[in-house]
């Protein structure tokens, strides 16, 4: 009996050393993660949507509106990354009332030992909301939140080239997003402007909300998806 739990605890130790963990040690990198590096612009989908200037300006609160869904992050080689989303949430009982999500944050990055990566952002995110069945149809308000993405990968698809993988802190999967470009698309890596913790009405008309028919027959939109 004794020798059998040597041999036990041999092989446990064994196992440990192979897989490069143990119980206080944090996960290591798989090998997706050094497929490439990171850094640049990558979007989902159609890639409509981009981060950069193309999306969002900040000094006034307001977005160019794409053509279609999507999320789009960018990395720089020292530590920035930015944050582009638009995304529909449908409503099951009130296919008219769906409501529409642009979103545009930025700040700093770590990609941790364990897998993970944290985003402190500066402060000047903001997101766009509107629900036409609502009393205030359209509204801006702040987006400033520590960020976690549970974990990452990057695969190559034989098509669309190198693909990012990101997971949210629940474990969600973003939309799995495509490498524009090594170069990142992206505003100034500083605060772009003042922040006020009030949210602010925005014009009704800054997003137009189509309905179902409409969304998904001209641009293809899941709502309820990205």
């Amino acid at each position: 009996m004794k020798g059998l739990l040597t041999l036990l605890s041999f092989i446990a130790a064994f196992s440990s050393v192979v897989l490069g963990q143990t119980d206080s040690e944090p996960i290591q990198y798989t090998p997706t993660h050094n497929i490439t590096t990171i850094v640049g612009t990558w979007s989902s989908g159609s890639q409509a949507v981009v981060t950069g200037p193309g999306f969002a300006s900040p000094n006034n609160l307001s977005f160019f509106l794409p053509e279609n869904t999507g999320v789009s992050y960018s990395f720089t080689d020292d530590g920035f990354y930015e944050v582009a989303q638009f995304r529909l949430n449908g409503n099951g009982s009130a296919p008219n009332c769906a409501t529409a999500v642009l979103l545009w944050a930025h700040g700093q990055y770590t990609l941790q030992p364990n897998g993970s990566i944290t985003g402190v952002l500066f402060g000047d995110g903001y997101q766009q909301i509107q629900d036409p069945c609502t009393a205030v149809s359209s509204f801006v308000q702040a987006y400033n939140t520590t960020e976690l993405y549970q974990s990452w990968g990057i695969s190559q698809d034989p098509t669309l080239g190198y693909t990012l993988q990101l997971y949210q802190y629940n474990g969600e999967p973003l939309p799995p997003q495509y490498q524009i470009t090594t170069s990142p698309i992206m505003l100034p890596t500083q605060p772009l402007r003042n922040v006020t913790p009030a949210s602010t009405p925005a014009p009704a008309d800054n997003i137009v909300i189509r309905k179902r028919s409409d969304a998904s027959t001209r641009w293809g939109w899941n709502l309820g998806l990205w």
